[in-house]
């Protein structure tokens, strides 16, 4: 997490002036209409907004799951709008640990199975076990995803997110299908990762009871940033309810 006392750390991303458009004529459709914003290293920033803000277009792009129309995003000295398909391939390995409202999880493997499905790929990555230890599943790392709850099974694809060791961690709605109590297990996995790690972890949401516990809330309305608020302090996922 960033502190007023680091010293003036570069952004970990920067994005200028981001277009996203799709279709053409009266089919047009602006995801995004020339966001500006950096995101520091080790910090937690949520995105909130309703459902076609562009929250999802945004994360994607930071991601290298999408490239915008016209704009930039640098991703430290990397310019990720001008990376070929496999330069955004070996990225999105190397750096980006995703976490989605649906868990993918591979069902004819066990939960350690599933992690090691990265470790497989990863240059210096934790052991499964290790990963499954700091979401509290190692003793459930040989149960099948049809033995686990929801919530343990988006624990699992924490688990596999963080196992490769990247210097991101994105989230699209990683609550959306789970209870209160249960989204707040995960959330506190989520914190903790940001704490413990130093990842810098950026979450989806169109929540509003999430955004306390950020360094920063990005708000998105009809894909443009109407507000940056930074909070005075992080709420502990425990108090968050919705």
């Amino acid at each position: 997490m960033v502190t007023a006392s680091d010293p003036d750390p570069a952004p970990l991303f920067q994005a200028r002036d981001l277009v996203k458009t799709y279709g053409s004529g009266v089919s047009l459709v602006n995801a995004l209409r020339g966001v500006d914003l950096d995101i520091w290293p080790g910090e937690f920033v949520v995105l909130l907004g309703p459902s076609g803000s562009g929250k999802s277009t945004l994360l994607n792009i930071m991601g290298g799951l999408d490239q915008p129309t016209s704009g930039s995003l640098r991703y430290g000295d990397q310019d990720l709008t001008k990376c070929t398909t496999s330069e955004l391939t070996r990225y999105r390995r190397e750096h980006v640990g995703f976490v989605f409202q649906f868990y993918n999880l591979v069902p004819s493997l066990t939960a350690r199975e599933n992690v090691e499905l990265v470790t497989d790929i990863a240059r210096e990555p934790l052991p499964a076990t290790e990963s499954l230890d700091r979401v509290g599943l190692r003793e459930r790392m040989n149960h099948f995803p049809s033995q686990l709850s929801g919530g343990e099974q988006q624990r699992v694809a924490i688990a596999r997110a963080i196992a490769k060791r990247p210097a991101v961690l994105l989230c699209d709605e990683p609550t959306g299908a789970l209870d209160v109590k249960t989204g707040v297990l995960v959330l506190e996995v989520i914190a903790r990762v940001n704490r413990e790690l130093g990842t810098t972890v950026a979450i989806i949401t169109h929540n509003a009871a999430i955004a306390g516990m950020a360094d920063r809330v990005v708000m998105l309305s009809d894909g443009a940033i109407h507000e940056v608020r930074k909070n005075s302090r992080r709420v502990d996922p425990s108090e968050i309810s919705w």
